[in-house]
């Protein structure tokens, strides 16, 4: 069986995830080719299109969002990304399990005795009047439900409805507690009635591949998926510690010396929550200055394909403040590519604003 390098590996997922080199696509092509965006924050995924689109502007993500091609709702591993409507659609019904049980982690104590088909039925029905914040519905269903804590009442239609939020929530610098809508409603349309887990795998593999069945999951937050990975026509690799590795039999794995430019990721990106093996990007030994004790990912410094940085950006009045925070030695070279790729990020980020650019000692 063909062993793949950390390189190798890089390269092919750098490839899939548009980042060694800016292409041409529309914001929807693009959420879906990389099977969609992390958006715990607004503005995070207006970054990550940056960084990877040619000629990307603000305006393009917040149309989309706008006129209901893409949306934002609590999918993969339970958390909030980034989907255009057809994805959505079409898997959210199958990571229910994922959604439910999150729910009943964080929640279940507060929701005994309680019948999930009539809390979502109430909730659904409140909705068909307008959209409600999280609190709202909350506190709407404990009018029915006094004995039960709202903000668990709130937490159980998140995860139990197909809710979406609605714009201005999800769009630039827009941080309000959102609305949320039913995404049927929303969207006109109907959630699919089954969605087999291999699409999920192949999905998940032209945009994160070759990948372990570990990977799979740490993406999805679904379970069970070696058995459907076995009656795929999959490719077999392994990695350099004899893990078996999974990918799509015509997919494009790039020369492990491919060129990687410099990239500056926002914080969130999918690039580090998609693999339960992260060497691919970033050494070990980095984890504790970019996975933060509060739940934050921190931006990151790609170079040579790889995380060598992390970085901050500041936007006070008319000014900006972007610092750089090397995690190992960068040559200078490197250090004039990170510099010019931080220019630009500012150019997009905080146009006509005062700039202060600095890197801090390693």
């Amino acid at each position: 069986m063909t062993v793949l390098s950390l390189r190798a590996l890089n390269r092919a997922t750098l490839a899939r995830q548009l980042l060694l080199r800016r292409v041409k696509l529309s914001v929807p092509q693009a959420v879906e080719r990389l099977a969609g965006l992390q958006a715990q924050a607004p503005n995070p995924p207006y970054l990550g299109l940056w960084t990877r689109l040619a000629g990307f502007e603000r305006a393009q993500l917040t149309r989309a969002l706008q006129q209901r091609r893409v949306v934002r709702a609590a999918a993969m591993r339970s958390t909030l990304h980034l989907l255009t409507a057809r994805d959505y659609l079409a898997w959210r019904p199958a990571l229910q399990p994922v959604l439910t049980r999150g729910l009943m982690a964080s929640h279940g104590r507060h929701l005994q005795g309680l019948d999930p088909r009539e809390v979502h039925a109430a909730g659904i029905a409140l909705l068909r009047e307008r959209p409600h914040t999280q609190a709202d519905l909350g506190a709407r269903l404990a009018e029915r439900w006094p004995r039960h804590d709202p903000a668990a009442l709130g937490v159980a239609m998140r995860c139990l409805g197909s809710l979406v939020h609605v714009p201005p929530a999800g769009t630039w610098d827009a941080h309000p507690a959102p609305a949320l809508a039913n995404a049927e409603q929303w969207l006109g349309a109907p959630l699919a009635t089954q969605t087999p887990r291999a699409v999920f795998i192949t999905r998940y593999l032209a945009a994160f591949g070759p990948a372990s069945v570990r990977d799979m999951q740490a993406w999805s937050g679904l379970t069970g998926l070696a058995d459907v990975v076995a009656t795929l026509p999959l490719r077999r690799f392994e990695d350099d510690r004899g893990m078996t590795l999974y990918d799509l039999p015509r997919a494009t794995r790039p020369d492990a010396d491919t060129p990687a430019p410099v990239r500056l990721l926002p914080e969130f990106d999918s690039l580090l929550l998609s693999h339960a093996d992260r060497r691919r990007v970033m050494d070990d030994a980095y984890k504790p200055a970019v996975f933060t004790v509060n739940g934050i990912i921190r931006a990151t410094v790609l170079i040579d394909g790889f995380v060598r940085g992390v970085w901050r950006l500041d936007r006070r009045d008319a000014s900006a403040s972007l610092r750089l925070e090397p995690l190992s030695r960068w040559t200078a070279a490197e250090r004039r590519a990170v510099l010019e790729e931080a220019e630009r990020l500012l150019d997009f980020a905080a146009p006509g604003a005062r700039r202060e650019l600095r890197v801090t000692a390693s």
